[in-house]
């Protein structure tokens, strides 16, 4: 079930008005969720609820022992245990092929043959997202930061919520766990606001995200070599403002649907091309998933407090394990190498903007400027399926053989709404939604209609979110 879909635009208010009917019993409001929750993920396929379940119970009672246990070695064993469980299942689904097949090439060409090992099995959607989420609850509580849940049933709805369950944000549950402590209680403005932030993720998915795919992105990466310079080059920032808009766009949908059910989920991107160093642009995009490479990977690994040259070593492979993070093909490694690489070079060159306020405004955008083209150019590595097809772009970007075609209208007016988008704050959106919440209802309502009717004209059946296949 897709958020851009009729299903979902049935699913969600059912849910919202059966949660509020339900809220002087909490059990039973929670109930609801849970079951609405698995019933959307099941919506893909059922089978793979035993692997969400699996994991929240794993989980659920290895977060019941830490508590118990005082002996460094139990304890040690049973976070292990939830590693070896939650990491086991995520390396088989989705890297074990891709490590197979590369092996396989590597002993092809000593001359041996490899045996077909490879499975057949679709990749679990999420299973990164909540894979994380459940994780940190068992790490959270061997470091002590954290007490266990004695409810089954309040932990499995914090692993499964539906709002951000396939594509985040990736919630802590030292943030989550104490909303489902408090009293439900109706907020109009803020159910009014998920409205609008639901409307507004979808015009970023449908109207721009989806648009610049369908007008020239998916033809130019499909086959570079046919393409001009100029449409090399508009694909390239194309992709980029697609895939912050499908991302964000989700983002958005999420918090908006979250909010309208009564839960706070935290923002996920903050003007990531407004960046003026990659550190800036990693504060700045999928927040919740570089947060929790900082606090659970980086941090332990000694971050910066063990020299330059074991931070070099932690920055790089961090930055690689988050390229792997995203998907099992080299271009995902190469990726998370190179923004590692350039992160190492900014350290290097004491450019990593700790306080780029102070620098002069020019100075502010030439970095701007060179951390944006720098971005774009690893998006475009991102978008391509494999590093020959990367190699062929930047082969005709340099040496173009094709004359092209002209670029559609209909993609300069998405790209520019892209930018708008994107050059638009928060503060300025909530500003937005609260300019539009105190019009008279029949403008409210001319609006969302004359949303809906865009959405119908340019959605697609086809064009799922793109962080669905992380």
């Amino acid at each position: 079930m897709l958020f851009n879909s009729v299903e979902f635009a049935l699913f969600l208010p059912i849910v919202v008005a059966c949660a509020w009917w339900l809220r002087r019993s909490a059990t039973a409001r929670l109930t609801l969720l849970l079951a609405a929750s698995y019933f959307f993920y099941m919506s893909w396929d059922y089978r793979y609820a035993a692997l969400l379940a699996g994991s929240t119970v794993l989980d659920y009672f290895v977060g019941l022992a830490l508590s118990k246990t005082q002996s460094r070695t139990s304890r040690r064993l049973l976070l292990t245990l939830s590693l070896a469980g939650n990491l086991g299942v995520l390396m088989f689904f989705k890297y074990f092929n891709f490590l197979w097949e590369s092996a396989a090439v590597g002993m092809g060409a000593m001359g041996l043959e490899a045996p077909d090992w490879t499975h057949r099995f679709l990749l679990p959607v999420g299973i990164s997202f909540y894979t994380f989420q459940s994780l940190s609850y068992t790490i959270d509580i061997y470091r002590g930061k954290l007490a266990p849940t004695r409810s089954l049933l309040k932990f499995a709805l914090f692993v499964a919520f539906f709002p951000q369950l396939v594509a985040g944000p990736i919630v802590r549950a030292s943030d989550f766990m104490p909303q489902l402590e408090r009293q439900a209680r109706y907020d109009e403005a803020r159910a009014i606001r998920g409205f609008w932030l639901i409307l507004i993720g979808l015009l970023k998915k449908i109207c721009i995200a989806d648009v610049l795919a369908a007008t020239l992105l998916d033809d130019v990466f499909g086959n570079p070599l046919g393409a001009s310079r100029l449409e090399l080059l508009l694909a390239a920032y194309g992709y980029s403002f697609q895939i912050y808009c499908d991302f964000s766009g989700y983002s958005d949908v999420a918090i908006g649907a979250a909010a309208i059910l009564g839960f706070n989920l935290p923002l996920n991107f903050n003007r990531p091309f407004m960046a003026v160093s990659f550190r800036d642009f990693w504060r700045r995009w999928h927040i919740s998933l570089s947060t929790w490479l900082r606090d659970y990977l980086y941090v332990p690994l000694g971050g910066a407090k063990r020299g330059a040259r074991r931070t070099y070593i932690n920055l790089a492979l961090v930055m690689l394990l988050g390229g792997l993070w995203h998907g099992a093909n080299w271009t995902f490694v190469l990726w998370g190498a190179l923004h590692g690489t350039f992160l190492i070079v900014e350290r290097l060159l004491g450019k990593d903007c700790k306080d780029a306020e102070d620098l002069p405004t020019a100075t502010i955008w030439l970095r701007r400027l060179i951390t944006f083209h720098l971005v774009v150019l690893t998006f475009a590595l991102f978008r391509c399926d494999s590093i020959e097809t990367f190699g062929e772009y930047i082969g005709a970007l340099i040496a173009p053989e094709a004359l092209g075609a002209p670029i559609p209208t209909l993609f300069v007016i998405a790209l520019l709404a892209g930018v708008v988008g994107h050059l638009t704050s928060m503060e300025q959106v909530g500003r937005l939604i609260d300019r539009a919440t105190r019009q008279p209802a029949f403008v409210q309502a001319a609006v969302a209609s004359a949303c809906l009717f865009l959405f119908t004209v340019l959605s697609s059946a086809d064009a799922p979110f793109i962080y669905f296949q992380f």
